[in-house]
């Protein structure tokens, strides 16, 4: 399938624009699963932090952000300022009344698709979550081109999406999407210089949807940190 000819970004519009500012809403009719998607980014997000060079809290972008809930649920919680992308208007206009008290922290908000936003170089995590399969496979890696760009000293590109099981990647006729393989990501990581350094699988969904998967990724021309251990490691095996 050639994706670039696949995706409608007219028709991907025109049908969020009829969907209500709600958590079902966004989520496509499955609200309840909300909940385990939290912890599972927490953990996730916890274990990026973790790391010996992992990102700062200070600054993340919430990217296709609709009316919040990664905002206020997961990236307020962890982070001092967060700046929001979202190109429905009803849903850039619920944000502050569904954050609530904390809106304060949410410090910039850009209505815009992303394809056309180039973010500038500041943040620590770039998070995207359910929004990548709207973009076609060229304007993707160039999306996260600039989302590499953009990223602090250790920032992370953090990728959450549906994957096929099957290895194909599957279109959705209704909103003009597209859910794509494992494999289809692992180019686009590499045409888009980035490599991961953590993936894993989120649990607790419903089965009979599609396996979640998240991904951390960083500039490819970072230098791994060599942790303690592995030249315990290295220096063991030399010696034997």
């Amino acid at each position: 399938m050639n994706h670039n000819t696949s995706i409608n970004y007219e028709l991907s519009l025109k049908y969020w624009a009829e969907i209500p500012p709600t958590v079902d809403g966004v989520l496509g009719g499955f609200g309840f699963i909300s909940n385990a998607d939290i912890e599972g980014s927490k953990l996730f997000l916890k274990s990026l932090f973790a790391l010996g060079n992992g990102p700062a809290p200070n600054l993340a972008l919430d990217c296709g952000a609709g009316i919040g809930r990664i905002t206020k649920f997961l990236l307020i919680p962890n982070f001092q300022k967060v700046d929001v992308i979202e190109p429905d208007e009803k849903f850039i206009n619920a944000i502050a009344d569904f954050v609530g008290d904390n809106n304060s922290k949410v410090e910039t908000l850009y209505k815009v698709s992303l394809q056309e936003f180039t973010p500038e170089k500041k943040y620590d995590v770039i998070w995207n979550q359910w929004v990548l399969g709207y973009l076609t496979d060229d304007d993707l890696v160039l999306y996260l081109n600039r989302c590499r760009d953009a990223l602090t000293e250790n920032g992370v590109v953090v990728v959450k999406e549906n994957v096929t099981s099957s290895g194909a990647a599957e279109k959705d006729e209704a909103d003009s999407s597209v859910t794509r393989s494992l494999k289809d990501y692992m180019r686009i990581f590499k045409k888009a210089n980035l490599k991961r350094i953590k993936q894993c699988k989120q649990t607790n969904f419903p089965s009979g949807i599609y396996p979640v998967y998240m991904f951390a990724l960083v500039p490819n021309t970072r230098i791994p940190e060599i942790s303690y251990t592995t030249r315990l490691r290295s220096t063991h095996h030399n010696a034997t």
